[in-house]
């Protein structure tokens, strides 16, 4: 099961710009369980939780795909926003998957897959146990959906304004954090129906 999804901005790795990762959009499937935690649980203190174990993916994200592109030679250019009439190359942006250990910030192991494209960050919080390349499909497929129906990578793109959409292409593709197997058919027919019930 994916217990979160994410996108944040992804900062050039030279960058002068000493701005922080910031989650644009994240969507958390369950909750996790804390029977040791002696304090008294509240809504309050879960939501401020897990905006902080949101935002240490976020980072860790990001350090990946910094380190990924020093290493491949690219140079921060890589990461500028690009027209939006543009195709956006999707296998050939920075990808890769990494494991939390148990407590570090969830309490259960987590395996994050994710996925750099130009100035934004997608990832998939999963359970240890998932299948990795199914994650990476899926995450591939989300990017491509959210960047081909939400324009996300134009400069006038508000992601809080469309966080209705966002959800709306979760819901048809990873329903309540289940990742499912999809043909090019089955795919074609989900896009055809989300397209119909937006307005243009």
């Amino acid at each position: 099961m994916v217990h979160a999804f994410l996108i944040h901005n992804l900062r050039a790795p030279q960058a002068q710009d000493t701005g922080l990762c910031r989650v644009l959009y994240s969507c958390v499937f369950g909750a996790e369980n804390s029977p040791d935690d002696p304090r008294p649980r509240g809504a309050e203190r879960d939501r401020l939780l897990r905006k902080e174990q949101i935002l240490a993916v976020a980072r860790q994200v990001e350090s990946m795909c910094q380190l990924q592109q020093q290493a491949s030679g690219r140079t921060s250019v890589d990461l500028q926003l690009q027209s939006s009439d543009e195709p956006v190359p999707l296998h050939e942006a920075p990808h890769g998957a990494f494991r939390l250990a148990a407590g570090d910030p969830f309490q259960e192991p987590r395996t994050v897959v994710w996925l750099g494209v130009l100035s934004l960050g997608f990832a998939l919080v999963l359970d240890a146990h998932e299948n990795l390349l199914l994650a990476e499909s899926t995450l591939r497929l989300l990017a491509r959906l959210l960047l081909d129906h939400l324009r996300l990578l134009t400069p006038s793109t508000n992601l809080l304004l469309r966080a209705d959409r966002i959800e709306g292409i979760l819901a048809r593709f990873l329903p309540h954090g289940q990742l499912l197997f999809l043909n090019d058919q089955f795919v074609q027919g989900l896009e055809k129906e989300l397209s119909a019930s937006w307005p243009r």
